[in-house]
């Protein structure tokens, strides 16, 4: 359904708006999941592009709204319009069909992080007696040292890592690139599993070309392969709760936060366009200054009185 328009719109992200594999992929998973709605619902006949109206973009958020969070609710419908918004730029629609419509407010809640003695304790668990494990203690210690997203993690290459300076060149969302420092820590646990992993990672490639980060054959790892280590980490290192790779992210950020860092270095190191994506730490930094004191100042819990 629509393969033709869709199929250009795609080259749109790729060339135009410059999206990364990620944005795009995400983007025609929900497209396709839209065109899956309209086929099995049959709620029009939709031989066009053009008989899209109003009524089913509503139905399908509608839908969305029994299955997904705010968030992907949110995203969803953020997708469509500019999708139509494209097709109306090119003349293939009259108009946007899901220009006027109003995304959910989202959840303010933030991803469970750990505590800074959880951090320490899930790093200093994992061992590094064979070449796995220097593996995993090198992708936990990078995570946690910088706060890198996932998708970034695993796209790094081995050029990317500047052991003189100690720092790594990340690209970012948008292919927008950033260098952060790695902290000695992690500097020298890259450093050891690079230096043990070199045969293998020139097997298919210059060295310096390859991926930091192998799988056992030698490509690229996956991020489903670093949630599944993680848990394996999480779960041996007593960690009853279940955290993912970008709750260590969270947890790098709020760190930062609680120590005392500048807002803006904090937004500098994550990566983020807009301050106001960063400053949602604070919500969650004075949350928990706010349990102190209600913990430990003596005059917290006295009730005025004649207020």
């Amino acid at each position: 359904m629509f393969a033709a328009q869709i199929r250009t719109f795609e080259k749109y992200l790729r060339i135009e708006r410059n999206a990364s594999d990620c944005t795009c992929r995400s983007y025609l998973r929900d497209l396709a999941d839209f065109c899956d709605f309209l086929r099995v619902t049959r709620i029009g006949s939709f031989e066009h592009i053009t008989d899209i109206d109003g009524l089913a973009v509503r139905a399908y958020l509608a839908d969305c709204a029994r299955r997904n969070r705010k968030s992907t609710q949110a995203r969803k419908l953020s997708c469509l319009k500019t999708f139509f918004s494209f097709l109306v730029r090119e003349g293939l629609a009259a108009a946007n069909p899901a220009e006027t419509l109003k995304a959910p407010k989202r959840d303010s809640t933030l991803p469970r992080h750990l505590t800074v003695d959880e951090m320490f304790a899930l790093l200093d668990s994992v061992p590094a007696d064979t070449l796995l494990q220097a593996r995993d203690r090198a992708v936990l210690e990078l995570l946690y040292s910088t706060g890198i997203r996932l998708s970034e993690l695993v796209g790094l290459n081995r050029c990317d890592i500047d052991q003189r300076s100690g720092t790594v060149l990340i690209r970012g969302k948008g292919r927008k690139e950033r260098v952060v420092p790695m902290g000695r820590k992690a500097a020298a646990v890259v450093a050891d599993y690079c230096a043990r992993s070199q045969d293998l990672a020139g097997r298919h490639q210059p060295v310096n070309r390859a991926p930091v980060f192998l799988n056992n054959r030698g490509g690229r790892l996956s991020g489903r392969s670093v949630a599944r280590l993680l848990d394996g980490w999480i779960e041996r290192c007593g960690i009853t709760h279940k955290i993912s790779p970008h709750a260590i992210r969270h947890s790098f950020a709020t760190h930062l936060l609680n120590a005392g860092a500048d807002m803006r270095g904090i937004q500098e190191l994550l990566g983020h366009a807009s301050l106001a994506t960063t400053q949602k730490y604070t919500h969650l930094h004075v949350d928990a200054l706010m349990q102190v004191y209600d913990r430990a100042h003596p005059r917290s819990k006295i009730v005025p009185e004649g207020l």
